[in-house]
């Protein structure tokens, strides 16, 4: 009996969000959605739910660096991403390993939670720029991550555009800067191959976005592990998240978690 063609297995090097929304447990449900076989590393040890982060214990990065070569070592990996990664010396440790991926990384250079905690030390922002970005293929700031990386104001298209080339100028192949949180319409701007493009979706009128950045990132590495090309993998990443908030299961007393199952592109195909 023939062997089953095996899944495109992807990989996820974050923090751990006990209550299922974001971190670790939200990438490794949007892979599985999407189609692949997720693998993941845990970089730090979050006390949340839905209302509040009470607390932030960080893995030591040599034992981070111990699962990624034990994953590294035995899996296939198609595609990466990164998430919370805590401090400088985490990410000079993910960075090492970075340097000899054959593989795109998406980098989702989270710094806030939802509810306002820091995830990533002030001081560590300088190392993520020169240390991380350079081996990134895709990096996904929000509006406050990119004025955190750029050092300006990003508050509107204009802007978003600007910090997208700037963001770029740092390394990655290609740059996703979300505007889930402009005024009016939900617009992203996308820098690549020296070009801007723009997606646009409705405003939903929900609280409960919840790990959205993660779901965002994790899915679009997936698309990337199942052969997709960089712009179709975003735009397809658009629709689904949007179709998450819209059906989002309205769980927990805080900002709730968007539906990781709705239906996407891997449904499609």
């Amino acid at each position: 009996m023939p062997e089953n063609k095996p899944m495109p297995v992807t990989l996820t090097i974050a923090g751990s969000d006990p209550s299922g929304g974001a971190g670790i447990q939200a990438d490794l449900k949007t892979f599985h959605q999407h189609g692949t076989f997720g693998t993941s590393v845990i970089t730090l040890l979050t006390v949340q739910n839905t209302q509040s982060v009470s607390d932030v214990k960080m893995v030591a990065p040599d034992f981070v660096s111990a699962q990624l070569g034990a994953v590294l070592a035995d899996l296939p990996i198609a595609a990466a991403k990164t998430g919370a990664l805590g401090s400088a010396e985490m990410i000079c440790a993910v960075a090492d390993a970075a340097s000899n991926f054959s593989f795109p990384l998406i980098v989702d250079p989270v710094m806030i939670s939802k509810h306002g905690a820091p995830l990533l030390a002030e001081e560590a922002c300088e190392t993520l720029k020169l240390e991380l970005l350079p081996h990134a293929f895709l990096v996904t700031p929000n509006l406050e991550e990119a004025a955190v990386l750029t050092g300006r104001t990003v508050n509107s298209i204009q802007t978003m555009r600007d910090a997208a080339q700037a963001i770029a100028a740092l390394g990655p192949t290609h740059v996703l800067i979300k505007g889930g949180h402009l005024e009016g319409a939900a617009i992203d701007v996308i820098f690549s191959d020296n070009q801007f493009h723009q997606l646009q979706s409705a405003r939903l009128p929900t609280k409960n976005t919840h790990g959205t950045g993660c779901v965002t990132s994790a899915a679009i590495t997936a698309n990337l592990a199942r052969g997709m090309q960089v712009l179709p993998a975003i735009q397809a990443v658009k629709d689904f998240i949007t179709r998450a908030i819209e059906t989002n299961p309205n769980l927990g007393h805080g900002y709730g978690p968007v539906n990781m199952h709705a239906p996407c592109n891997a449904h499609r195909s």
